[in-house]
């Protein structure tokens, strides 16, 4: 694995490593929550999805609202002015880089995935405000301790880290395995750092119906856990208020999303390493 600069990447050199046959999930989330960069396999999944279970665009709509209130919460009430964005999807609007230099400008972000299109599009992630820092990784969650030595050099090493870690847990299809890749992230961070988490969950018969139809579409599979394994992630850790809640209840702001997003199958928490 190697840390890759997409400005150093052909226009060939991606378009050839970006499969348009097969649907993808930063594709599929992206096509979700407005953005424009999908293919039509990745529409058609889309659509299929939405007819059996609408409620996913919701969750992916209201998941995105909740990086914002983390992010905001971290930089401005927590002080954190270090994030590794590991799992970072296409750019839309608010990402990360933008949420933490709104209210802090000297923050700084990495940014870590592994898939061509993003890759192609990391452009949009590199840009940043003159006090801070933006950078991106080509690299894959399975290697935690490489995208650590990778990302040493851009984060100050005594200083807190946030790990973002958003509707990406659950592509990996072990729990065990899932839990011991946060474990390893974490360990490599120092005191005060800060996991952020959000998944989507078994949390209603629509949708396990919709992420078994997702996985039989030969996009890379992705597994809906209860809400108690995402609670195990943050073991060890202090969980910030108000603790594992729904995406649409955390820290939410009156008259944010409607009311008709209230209740959502994707849970998430933001905890603290003591």
């Amino acid at each position: 694995m190697a840390d890759r600069d997409p400005r150093h990447l052909s226009a060939e050199e991606l378009r050839a490593r970006i499969d348009t046959t097969k649907p993808h999930s930063a594709r599929f989330w992206n096509y979700f929550v407005g953005g424009k960069d999908h293919y039509p396999v990745d529409r058609a999944l889309g659509d299929q999805i939405k007819g059996i279970f609408p409620g996913l665009v919701d969750v992916a709509q209201t998941s995105r609202l909740f990086l914002g209130r983390a992010v905001t919460r971290l930089a401005r009430e927590e002080g954190v002015r270090h994030f590794l964005d590991i799992g970072t999807g296409l750019p839309t609007a608010d990402n990360t880089h933008e949420v933490a230099q709104r209210v802090a400008p000297d923050a700084h972000i990495v940014y870590v995935d592994n898939d061509p299109l993003v890759l192609a599009h990391a452009r949009a992630l590199l840009t940043s405000t003159p006090e801070g820092n933006t950078a991106y990784m080509d690299a894959d969650l399975y290697e935690p301790d490489a995208i650590l030595e990778a990302a040493a050099p851009l984060l100050e090493a005594a200083r807190p880290v946030a790990l973002m870690l958003l509707n990406v847990l659950g592509h990996v299809a072990e729990y065990e395995q899932a839990r011991e890749l946060v474990s390893r992230l974490m360990a490599g961070l120092p005191s005060g750092s800060y996991l952020v988490i959000s998944d989507s969950t078994a949390t209603s018969a629509g949708m396990v119906a919709a992420s078994e139809a997702y996985n039989l579409s030969g996009a890379v599979p992705y597994y809906v856990r209860e809400v108690a394994e995402i609670a195990g992630f943050f073991d060890g850790l202090e969980l910030l208020d108000p603790g594992i809640t729904e995406v649409t209840r955390w820290r939410a702001e009156p008259g944010e999303q409607p009311e008709t997003m209230a209740a959502v199958d994707a849970y998430c928490g933001v905890g603290r390493k003591p």
